[in-house]
C-alpha cells in the first residue's frame, strides 16, 4: 500500500475489520458463536503461516482448537449466506460495469478418502493426477482490484455414485435427491455461478476462463445474459466462418498455422508481476450475428463470434479461445480482456499462502465451504484496505502557479 502513512494504514486495517465483523455477526444466532467466527477471520489474518484449528486457538486465546473447529463443524450457519456478504462487500470497492467475471479452480491436496469430493484426479495446482478436493471458484475483477465472489466444491463420479459416502459427508439432502443425484461438471457449476452473479445484478461485461469451460452450455447462457466472453477451447475444437469475405474453416490449430504473418500482433494482455505480459495474438472474426437471437433486449444490435489466437514468444506454444463480443470490439481489448485471467491465479496463490485456502481440516460439505468463505472475506478485505489505502495515497492535485512578469519587461 505505497504512500499511506502507517498511521492511516493501521487506521484501515483496523475499521475494515470491525466492519467485516460487523456484516457477518447476524449470520449467527449466539453471540459467542459469532465472536468465535470473528477469532476464526483474525486467525486467517495473522501471520501464522499455517491456519490451523491450534494455530488459529493459540492465537484467539482459545485453552485448544475446539471452538475454532465448531466453527467449521457443528456450529448452525449459513455458509452461502456468508459467501452473499462477501460479494456485496467486495462490490461496494470495486464494482465496475465493465468487470471481468473470471471462472477457474485449483486443487486441495488432502491425504485419505473422507474429505469431501477427495479423489484421485487431475489438479493444475499439483501439476498432475492426485488425492485431492477440486474447487471452483468465481473472481471479480476490476482495474481497482479483484476479489472472490463465488465458488462450488466439485463432485466427482465417485462420490455421487455413492449416496452412502455422500451423506457422511453430510451432503445436503436436496442436492442427493436432484435428478443429477449431485454429479455437476466444472462448466455447470460455473453456469450456476455466473447465473447467481446475474441474478443478484453483479455489473460485468464479459467473462473469462480456460479450455475446461469453453464450449457448451457457458457459451449460450452467456449470449442470452448480454455477456461478452473469452474461453479457451482445444486446438482440435473445430471453426467455421460465416458471411466474411475470406471464408475460414478448420481446428483452431489449422486456422492459427495458415495464418499469414501480417494477421499477428504483438501485444501486452496486461501487467503481471514481473511487468507488462506480452505475446503474439490473431484474431479471426467468424460471423456478425444479431444479438437479439439470444437476448431480445439487444435486438438490433450486431455481436461478433470470433477465434482468438494467442502465441508465446519464447517457444510459439500456441492458446486459442472463443469470443462473443459487441461488433467492433477490437483485439486489443479481447486479449486484454484474456489477460484477465491472471488475477485468479494471484489470487489462489495468495489466499494458499498468506490465508490458508488449503489448510481447511474438516471433512465435511459444509465444513468445506465455511472454511473456504471466511478466507473469501478476508481476501475481500484486504482488497477493499488496498484501494482505500491508495484513495489516501494519492497525491492532491495541486494548483499550477500562474506565471508572472516583471514589471520591467512589461511593455
Amino acid at each position: 500500500m505505497w504512500g499511506a502513512s502507517i498511521e492511516a494504514t493501521l487506521e484501515l486495517w483496523a475499521s475494515s475489520l470491525r466492519d467485516v465483523k460487523r456484516r457477518m455477526r447476524p449470520l449467527f444466532a449466539q453471540a459467542r458463536v459469532a465472536l468465535s467466527a470473528e477469532n476464526f477471520l483474525e486467525g486467517l489474518l495473522g501471520e501464522e503461516r499455517r491456519k490451523t484449528g491450534w494455530m488459529r486457538a493459540e492465537a484467539a486465546g482459545d485453552p485448544g482448537p475446539w471452538r475454532q473447529q465448531a466453527i467449521l463443524g457443528r456450529g448452525r450457519w449459513d455458509a452461502d449466506a456468508l459467501r452473499d456478504v462477501v460479494r456485496d462487500y467486495a462490490l461496494e470497492t470495486l464494482a465496475d460495469d465493465d468487470a471481468v467475471f473470471v471462472v477457474d479452480e485449483t486443487g486441495f491436496l488432502k491425504q485419505g478418502k473422507a474429505s469431501c469430493g477427495v479423489a484421485r484426479q487431475y489438479t493444475g495446482s499439483a501439476g498432475k493426477i492426485t488425492n485431492c478436493q477440486i474447487g471452483v471458484f468465481a473472481c471479480y475483477v476490476t482495474p481497482r482490484g479483484h476479489a472472490f465472489i463465488d465458488r462450488e466444491l466439485y463432485l466427482p463420479k465417485s462420490w455421487t455414485d455413492d449416496p452412502e459416502r455422500m451423506a457422511k459427508a453430510h451432503v445436503p439432502q436436496e442436492i442427493l435427491d436432484s435428478a443429477s443425484g449431485g454429479f455437476a461438471t466444472k462448466p455447470a457449476l460455473a453456469r450456476v455461478m455466473i447465473e447467481r452473479a446475474i441474478a443478484a445484478k453483479v455489473p460485468f461485461s464479459f467473462v473469462a476462463a480456460d479450455t475446461v469451460y469453453g464450449v457448451g452450455e457457458i457459451e449460450t447462457a452467456l449470449r442470452r445474459a448480454g455477456k461478452g466472453y473469452v474461453l479457451g477451447v482445444k486446438s482440435n475444437d473445430s471453426f467455421r466462418s460465416w458471411g466474411k469475405p475470406q471464408a475460414i474453416a478448420g481446428t483452431a490449430k489449422e486456422i492459427a498455422n495458415g495464418s499469414p504473418a501480417t494477421a499477428w500482433r504483438r501485444l501486452s494482455a496486461g501487467a503481471g508481476t514481473k511487468g507488462e505480459r506480452f505475446h503474439d495474438w490473431a484474431y479471426l472474426e467468424l460471423a456478425d450475428l444479431d444479438a437479439g437471437e439470444y437476448n431480445e433486449a439487444l435486438a438490433g444490435q450486431a455481436w461478433t463470434r470470433g477465434l482468438l489466437i494467442r502465441r508465446k514468444i519464447a517457444d510459439g506454444d500456441l492458446a486459442f479461445f472463443t469470443t462473443w463480443a459487441p461488433t467492433g470490439t477490437s483485439i486489443e481489448r479481447l486479449a486484454n480482456i484474456e489477460g484477465h485471467r491472471w488475477a485468479i491465479e494471484d489470487s489462489f496463490e495468495t489466499t494458499k499462502n498468506e490465508l490458508g485456502l488449503d489448510h481447511n481440516e474438516t471433512r465435511s460439505w459444509h465444513g468445506w465451504r465455511r472454511h473456504v468463505s471466511l478466507v473469501m472475506l478476508a481476501f475481500a478485505m484486504m482488497a477493499a484496505i488496498r484501494v482505500h489505502a491508495n484513495a489516501v495515497a494519492s497525491p492532491p492535485k495541486t494548483m499550477r502557479r500562474k506565471a508572472t512578469t516583471p514589471n520591467s519587461l512589461q511593455s
